[in-house]
């Protein structure tokens, strides 16, 4: 179990611990069934290629996924994920290293709560930004206040 992160700890310009996902076309189906968008661009390469796409590209929600999985890893059972958006503006396709990455850019209490605002983001396997969102979290305080 990780050790409890407290907004005492945490400064704004820090950096999240980074998230490395390796998807598979495998994992697409998966997902597919699980969420029920069985949409052919997930799956189906021809069809993909027909539409002007490099081939099987990733979920939408499944990278919102990955971006809530960085969130939630780096706060840890005792913190709350508060806020998460997303917007895609690039493609991710199965068998690219996929990179979410974080920022810290406030801090601030409000109505007693200690919360922490955050940039995230996902890389492709060539270092270029697919998936910007931003996050907002409360963590808990070690006044206990």
């Amino acid at each position: 179990m990780a050790a409890t992160l407290y907004w005492d700890d945490v400064k704004e310009g820090q950096d999240l611990p980074p998230l490395v996902k390796k998807p598979t076309t495998q994992q697409l189906v998966k997902y597919a069934g699980a969420s029920g968008d069985f949409y052919p661009i997930h799956y189906d390469k021809d069809f993909a290629l027909a539409n002007k796409l490099p081939g099987v590209i990733l979920h939408g929600a499944l990278k919102n996924a990955f971006l809530g999985q960085l969130v939630t890893d780096w706060i840890g059972e005792h913190g709350t994920l508060s806020k998460l958006s997303v917007q895609y503006r690039g493609m991710d396709v199965p068998g690219d290293t996929i990179t979410g990455k974080g920022r810290v850019t406030k801090r601030y209490i409000q109505e007693g709560k200690h919360y922490v605002d955050c940039e995230i983001w996902l890389e492709n396997g060539k270092g270029e930004k697919t998936t910007p969102g931003s996050a907002t979290v409360i963590l808990p305080s070690r006044s206990g206040e």
